[in-house]
């Protein structure tokens, strides 16, 4: 992959902005763990900014939120927003559920092409893609001190990173114009996303080794 990609503040802006109102909501929602209004406001940022940072870790690069000033800014507006529109924004179910996917496909998107811009071949790059999509999400669970959605039986909320990730990188590879297999890359994701929360898809639960029936030795 020789292409250079360059990412546009306002996509990154974007992504970081819509993961810090989801996961400020989501934190607002857990009132039986006191939370005051600064932690809420953290959990927010750190969803927003957790995927990226792990992004620019694995690729040894500066964090992109600390190259300007206005990663914080808008993180911080965010996911202020998201905590003081929680009761409001929590009534309209089908939009929380279209903030996640969406948000799933934006860093997911950007992980992808930044990897690929790194040098970093299709595999790699759509691994790096996928944690950059869910990173934000498992830090937020560990700061709120839950299981990890994602390694719990949930509506294929890493696959549906992993499907969009993929086809991105194909199209790249197939030439296909950049701007334009980022955004077929958001729609995939957050298209498989919504309907599996829709349809309730899930990955077959694993089953436990004991209760594998057990080889009869002659």
């Amino acid at each position: 992959m020789t292409a250079t990609f360059i990412i546009p503040l306002w996509a990154d802006l974007l992504a970081i902005g819509i993961g810090s109102v989801q996961g400020a909501m989501f934190a607002a929602q857990f009132r039986d763990r006191r939370l005051d209004l600064l932690g809420v406001a953290i959990i927010g940022i750190s969803t927003g900014f957790g995927g990226g940072i792990l992004r620019d870790v694995l690729l040894a690069q500066v964090p992109a939120a600390l190259t300007s000033n206005w990663y914080l800014i808008v993180a911080t507006a965010a996911a202020l927003t998201g905590m003081l529109l929680e009761r409001l924004i929590s009534r309209l179910g089908p939009l929380v559920t279209v903030l996640d996917a969406l948000t799933i496909g934006l860093f997911g998107a950007i992980g992808t092409t930044k990897a690929l811009s790194a040098g970093l071949p299709e595999v790699p790059a759509v691994f790096v893609g996928v944690l950059t999509a869910v990173g934000g999400s498992i830090l937020r669970d560990l700061l709120l001190n839950r299981p990890i959605a994602l390694m719990h039986v949930g509506s294929l909320y890493a696959i549906a990173a992993v499907v969009g990730c993929t086809s991105l990188a194909i199209m790249l590879d197939l030439e296909v114009p950049v701007f334009l297999a980022a955004t077929l890359c958001v729609v995939l994701t957050s298209g498989v996303r919504i309907l599996a929360v829709a349809f309730n898809w899930t990955l077959p639960e694993q089953r436990a080794i004991a209760s594998m029936p057990r080889i009869r030795r002659r």
